[in-house]
């Protein structure tokens, strides 16, 4: 049997086309670097993300401490708010919702053993005392005055926001705004600070 050229080009065309044609090595690589790309893209954001849920849970910034460490009486008058501010500063203030209950605990705590300071030891301290004296722990109680109700009105708020009872807000705040004005009006004026005992 002959077969002529044309007949014998035909079939091996067809052959041609009928096997698989190999992927290219440099595709391939192409491929998995980009599958390792995306790999660690997840896995990045799974950190982020991770971190992210960390901070909304609320991971507590405060540390207790004594009295006697965090009093802001001592020195001289007329700074006490930016004092007062200053021992919680790392509470965001965007995100009262999200603050820790421990952190909560400290500034109440704050509260508490300011306001004991007060009726214990400033008290009788300036009753016992005349003239210049008197004066600077006057405006040593106002100092404390100010801490007290700076973090009585922080914490209202950060129950306020958490969903609790946030009634007594503008009282406290009227009380707050009140003697740090007094405070201003004693500024460079002697200040002295009454230790006391207690924690937060």
């Amino acid at each position: 049997m002959q077969f002529s050229f044309a007949t014998v080009s035909l079939a091996l065309f067809a052959l041609s086309l009928a096997s698989p044609v190999p992927v290219p090595k440099k595709a391939a690589a192409t491929s998995s670097a980009s599958t390792a790309s995306a790999t660690a893209k997840a896995a990045k954001a799974s950190s982020t993300s991770a971190a992210t849920a960390g901070a909304a849970a609320g991971a507590s910034v405060l540390t207790a401490s004594t009295y006697n460490d965090i009093q802001i009486s001592g020195g001289t008058a007329g700074t006490a708010e930016t004092e007062a501010n200053a021992l919680f500063s790392k509470i965001d203030q965007t995100n009262l919702a999200g603050v820790s209950a421990a952190d909560l605990a400290v500034i109440k705590a704050t509260h508490d053993a300011a306001e004991d300071a007060e009726t214990s030891a400033f008290n009788p301290a300036i009753a016992a005392a005349s003239g210049d004296a008197a004066t600077a722990l006057t405006n040593g109680k106002i100092k404390n005055k100010v801490l007290k109700l700076t973090a009585e009105v922080l914490g209202i708020q950060i129950d306020a926001a958490q969903g609790g009872d946030g009634s007594d807000l503008a009282a406290e705040q009227t009380k707050l705004t009140t003697n740090i004005g007094l405070d201003t009006a004693a500024a460079g004026q002697a200040s002295t600070a009454v230790p006391f005992d207690a924690t937060t």
